[in-house]
């Protein structure tokens, strides 16, 4: 399993993913899920991939090589964040049609792809395995793909347009951790990648390991102010406001 999140906002991009590819009693094996595209200086691309290994390794090598040989259509000659994603969801569709025909196994595979290029605004794509894609808007500034659900709450409640790069960037990660604690597949290592719009150079990258000082702090301060909040909370013996009936029955 995989849980991978893309954050866009006014100040930039952030994503983050996890690194566990199978999980079991004796079979636990990692791979980046984050691949920093190699482009021209006036651009900006990341890929995060959920789904069948073999696929999203494949959507990548076809990536590199079409830039490689300089083919007419490759990541560097388009002018459009909306064409790359075109472009890569054609690839997905073309491997994952592949796989199939071979039989066997699930080929699908979802991608999301972040970046800028130059003189457009930074955004995020999601690609499915059908080769359409939505992006991230305004009322919602994230997409996720793999296991979102125990993730989710907590980007809802906290990420905004205007949020900081630096806090999108802990929101992910409590975001990251609700999901590792509530799923065994997705683990560590983690990796986060901050992007500052129109800079087009190296981001920071983080890549956390199961025992980071810093991934294990957040945890526990996150752990520890939900409990201190829970116990907070008003209880029913001392509420003014007066039962009904359903409570009562309760």
């Amino acid at each position: 399993m995989t849980y991978c999140v893309g954050v866009s906002l006014d100040a930039g991009l952030v994503l983050t993913s996890d690194s566990r590819t199978n999980a079991g009693i004796d079979n636990v094996s990692t791979y980046s899920k984050m691949y920093q595209c190699e482009t021209t200086p006036d651009r900006f691309l990341v890929i995060l991939s959920a789904g069948n290994l073999a696929t999203t390794q494949a959507v990548i090598q076809q990536v590199k090589r079409d830039v490689h040989e300089g083919k007419p259509r490759n990541i560097n000659n388009m002018g459009y964040l909306a064409d790359v994603a075109d472009y890569l969801g054609e690839i997905l569709v073309n491997l994952i049609r592949k796989h199939n025909e071979q039989g066997g196994f699930i080929a699908d595979a979802t991608l999301v792809l972040g970046g800028q290029i130059q003189g457009r605004e930074p955004n995020l794509y999601m690609i499915y395995p059908q080769g359409n894609y939505i992006t991230s808007s305004n009322e919602t500034p994230y997409l996720q793909i793999g296991e979102s659900k125990y993730g989710k709450p907590v980007l809802d409640r906290f990420l905004t347009n205007e949020t900081s790069l630096e806090d999108a960037a802990i929101c992910s990660l409590i975001s990251m951790d609700s999901t590792m604690k509530s799923n065994a597949s997705v683990g560590p290592p983690i990796e986060v990648l901050i992007y500052k719009r129109d800079q087009f150079t190296t981001p920071k990258h983080y890549k956390f390991d199961a025992e980071d000082p810093y991934l294990l702090a957040i945890r526990q301060e996150w752990a520890h102010h939900l409990n201190q909040a829970f116990r907070s909370m008003p209880r029913l013996e001392t509420s003014q406001v007066q039962p009904n009936g359903y409570l009562r029955a309760l």
